[in-house]
């Protein structure tokens, strides 16, 4: 199959699996969302990146030697009904980029990226991201089986933090850190986030 290189090339109303998805080369990020191409912002702001620098430090001293890897974006996680066994290249619709992702399980990992849910996703929210793509990505990860879900408002400077219940299978709101709190995720309790030192402008 040849070659997707300009996005002018794809029917933004049709349905692609990640088969597809494979194929393309184009300039700028995309997600695929339940088989439909969902563009990306524009690259993420000074702060933004401050922020998901500050987290992947912390991150990469905590996991360091551990089972569990932290990955930061772009980077591909394959996702589906968590209730469904691994799928095949074409029978995936949804590729998205988290802006970081921590995966324990390493069966999971193959040289595209993750296939399956990560344990925990943290997505830096943008000016540009919308209350839509906001509500879309919560109820995916949550179908998918992300146990643990961060949402990250550099302007509010708030986390929201997300714990997916086994009895529902939908996220409920486990905390909400701001000002000077010590945010601790629910999968590693251990592992300390300084909101102060987080949201600091350099």
């Amino acid at each position: 199959m040849p070659y997707i290189t300009q996005l002018s090339q794809l029917d933004l109303t049709a349905s692609y699996s990640y088969a597809d998805y494979l194929t393309w080369r184009i300039n700028g990020a995309v997600e695929l969302i339940r088989g439909r191409i969902q563009l990306m912002s524009p690259a993420p702001n000074v702060k933004h990146q401050r922020i998901s620098w500050q987290l992947g430090g912390v991150l990469f001293n905590y996991f360091n030697g551990k089972a569990c890897n932290a990955f930061s974006a772009p980077f591909d996680v394959r996702l589906y009904d968590r209730t469904k066994s691994i799928l095949a290249n074409k029978d995936i619709t949804t590729v998205v980029q988290p802006d970081i992702c921590v995966i324990c399980d390493q069966e999971k990992l193959d040289e595209q990226g993750c296939n399956g849910a990560p344990d925990w996703i943290i997505e830096i929210l943008s000016k540009g991201n919308s209350k839509k793509e906001v509500k879309v990505k919560h109820a995916l990860y949550a179908e998918s089986g992300v146990t643990e879900y961060w949402v990250v408002y550099p302007y509010e400077e708030v986390i929201h933090q997300f714990v997916l219940s086994e009895q529902t299978g939908q996220y409920q709101l486990h905390n909400i850190y701001a000002e000077d709190d010590v945010a601790a995720p629910f999968l590693f309790s251990d592992l300390a986030v300084d909101l102060q030192a987080l949201f600091k402008e350099m």
